[in-house]
């Protein structure tokens, strides 16, 4: 696995006991993975030497992240490599302008878009789509970063200006008058069988996705069986092979739109570690392996995941101290550590919560979220 981050380390979870090694490229030997896995390579994702070494002798290469150059996995394929997602799906996953016309292609429901050569294109667009706009960098853009909501069009230009001076290709969306995002995770197998998993709700701040819930609340049996075929449609249209995460926007009148594809293992999918049959990372393992998919069936009527994110202050309390409170206030919390030093905002764990009530589940999964992160619990409680 290229990557030695959280889901290259839950990755390696899911393999020991179905007997598999996980070779991990890592670019620093403290990466979340490297720190479990007993074959690391230390390297860089953009050097073909270090991917040829990660590969020699591998069943499958796979990614813990999409930012490997295309061209050097066109040259590990031209060397006999299994690279799994293939890069030529691999590519509108990396590439946001290629995604969106692709899509466009296919027929699949997508907000209003345009390439950017210059500031004046705003304008246009915007007289287009008769509304505010979105300006997204074409590539390396990740919870929320490369992402301006423009107040007005004065904005929208200034943000265009600045990105196209330092050379970094940009495209315009319109902004969707949205209800919520939902996220349709699926699988995809070289033999071509497909599954879904149900359809979740992701609730995100300033960019970054903090809860989870699953199944989506509210959501019609008829528009999650829609947005699972659609998941399920994309993954084969674009020969995925592995785990697909279709990120969407479900808007005021109700709609699904695709607002971007990640072909990993996924934020949205973390729940399924304790809340579903198979979970995303061991179905991620039979797919690029061609085994047959795993059962994707939940195991509780709901589960939440919740991030636990770094604190502006990281707490004096240490996160061994804050996991022994946690143990025993909240027994039923499924724990998951990263091993990654705490920085505001910086996704260092998550934490998983089953049960029958949804508003209690989420009540409990977020609350040990946040005692994780800062150390102090959000109905007051005293341990002491």
């Amino acid at each position: 696995m290229v990557g030695g981050g959280q889901l290259a380390r839950m990755t390696h979870q899911a393999a020991i006991p179905l007997g598999m090694s996980l070779r991990v490229l890592a670019e620093r030997a403290d990466d979340p993975a490297a720190q479990v896995s007993p074959d690391v390579i230390l390297g860089s994702h953009t050097d073909l030497e270090a991917l040829r070494a990660a590969a020699a002798g591998a069943d499958a290469l796979t990614f813990d992240h999409e930012h490997v150059p295309t061209e050097l996995l066109h040259t590990l394929l031209d060397e006999g490599v299994s690279v799994l997602p293939p890069p030529q799906a691999l590519v509108y996953a990396q590439d946001k302008l290629a995604m969106r016309r692709r899509l466009a292609e296919l027929g699949a429901p997508i907000p209003a878009f345009a390439a950017v050569a210059s500031p004046d294109d705003v304008d246009t667009f915007a007289a287009r789509v008769g509304g505010p706009v979105v300006v997204k960098t074409v590539r390396g853009g990740y919870d929320g970063r490369g992402v301006v909501l423009a107040d007005d069009l004065a904005g929208a230009r200034e943000a265009v200006a600045g990105y196209l001076a330092e050379g970094v290709a940009v495209l315009l969306e319109e902004r969707v008058a949205m209800r919520r995002e939902l996220s349709a995770l699926v699988a995809r197998s070289p033999f071509g069988q497909g599954a879904a998993w149900p359809v979740v709700e992701t609730v995100q701040r300033q960019g970054i996705c903090v809860t989870v819930l699953a199944p989506a609340p509210g959501l019609s049996e008829q528009r999650a069986a829609e947005a699972e075929q659609l998941g399920l449609r994309i993954a084969a249209e674009l020969g995925v092979v592995g785990v697909l995460a279709v990120e969407l926007f479900e808007t005021e009148s109700g709609a699904l739109l695709v607002n971007e594809l990640a072909m990993r293992p996924h934020n949205s999918g973390h729940w399924t570690q304790n809340g579903a049959v198979t979970s995303q990372f061991e179905q991620h393992l039979r797919a690029v392996l061609d085994y047959p998919l795993g059962d994707t069936r939940p195991l509780a009527p709901v589960t939440v995941m919740a991030n636990v994110l770094g604190a502006e202050q990281e707490p004096a309390m240490s996160m061994d101290e804050r996991l022994h409170h946690l143990c025993g206030r909240i027994p039923d919390a499924h724990v998951h550590l990263y091993g990654k030093s705490a920085r505001p905002g910086r996704k260092i764990g998550h934490v998983n919560v089953l049960g029958e009530d949804p508003g209690a589940v989420r009540e409990r999964a977020e609350r040990a979220a946040h005692w994780l992160s800062h150390a102090t619990w959000t109905d007051g409680w005293k341990g002491h």
